[in-house]
């Protein structure tokens, strides 16, 4: 059915609906921060249109980024000045700094929206911090370089990755031990538990897999290894993952491979390979998961990857060796 001449949007819509004709919805709204770490910087992206909408200082070498409970702060890894800072999102402004250990790199928040659980590269702990009274609460010793940080959806459980022991630590988020510590490929760097919580996938860089273990056992279900045409194994580096909420696809960041698998995530089966920005780190989904994010550290860029289609939509500029990236509902 044609539409008349000078149709409002509006009226469109309403024929549309009375019809029981779809048209598209359209994209939710939201906001990219990405942490610049030659910078000290962040690069906000507003994901109607992707593009940069701002610029903000922050203190030295920005990594790790996570929003806080109710969405209007944004903490921050400064690793070089062994703090977490806290960013109001509406000004844009650094408002506080919350204690870390030295050279924190990745963290996570408990779903009490006050219990913070920090990645300390240079001390070998996870430090435990209330971010509401700013101070530590106590300090789980792990491995060597720990960084990654994947939290079960109830809290129960965290699982820290030791870089260079080349472990998974399971801690009990009640009583702050650990209870197994589980052992996989060369410098594991991310940790992240599956929306169903069943699973747990880690990434190794310098081992070139990704391990996929249950939630509840520990066991090895399967090891994910990846083979590009024309790229050394030695550049095929897995950092970053993200993990669709239906179960259906994995995306995991391969550093200087510069590419992004995507696995299907019921089979354990790489299917594609998209090509992005120079050695690309770490991932994040819009509130939809119609977009993924990725930032390339080399090509000082985003890229912007169609989940439905699998396909590479956009590269957005940025700062210094992009980071960490979180999207903001």
């Amino acid at each position: 059915m044609g539409r008349e001449k000078g149709m409002s949007c509006r009226t469109a819509w309403g024929v549309a609906f009375a019809l029981g004709v779809g048209l598209a919805a359209p994209a939710e709204s939201a906001t990219v921060y990405v942490s610049n770490e030659k910078d000290n910087s962040i690069t906000i992206i507003d994901t109607e249109t992707d593009t940069v909408i701002d610029t903000v200082p922050v203190g030295q070498r920005p990594r790790g980024l996570i929003m806080s409970a109710d969405n209007t702060q944004l903490y921050i890894c400064a690793s070089d000045d062994n703090r977490v800072e806290v960013m109001d999102v509406e000004t844009r402004k650094i408002i506080h700094y919350l204690p870390s250990g030295p050279d924190p790199e990745l963290f996570v928040l408990h779903p009490d929206g006050r219990t913070l659980f920090i990645a300390n590269e240079d001390d070998n702990m996870v430090t435990i911090v209330d971010v509401e009274d700013r101070t530590v609460i106590d300090e789980i010793p792990v491995g060597v370089e720990p960084e990654g940080m994947g939290l079960s959806k109830d809290g129960k459980v965290l699982v820290n990755t030791s870089e260079t022991t080349n472990m998974a630590h399971f801690i009990d988020t009640e009583t702050l031990e650990i209870f197994d510590n589980v052992l996989v490929d060369t410098r594991p760097r991310v940790a992240l538990f599956s929306a169903d919580g069943s699973q747990v996938w880690v990434s190794a860089e310098v081992g070139g897999t990704v391990r996929v273990l249950d939630a509840e056992t520990r066991e090895l279900i399967k090891k994910i290894d990846f083979e590009i045409s024309g790229v050394n194994d030695e550049a095929i580096q897995p950092v970053g993952i993200g993990l669709t909420r239906d179960g259906k696809y994995a995306f995991v960041a391969l550093g200087p491979a510069n590419r992004v698998a995507v696995i299907d995530a019921r089979k354990l089966e790489v299917v594609k390979y998209l090509l992005v920005g120079q050695r690309v780190w770490q991932l994040a989904f819009t509130p939809d998961e119609k977009k993924l994010y990725a930032t390339n550290g080399v090509s000082s860029d985003v890229s912007v990857i169609d989940v439905e289609k699998l396909k590479v939509i956009k590269s957005i500029p940025a700062g210094r060796f992009p980071w960490g990236i979180v999207v903001k509902p």
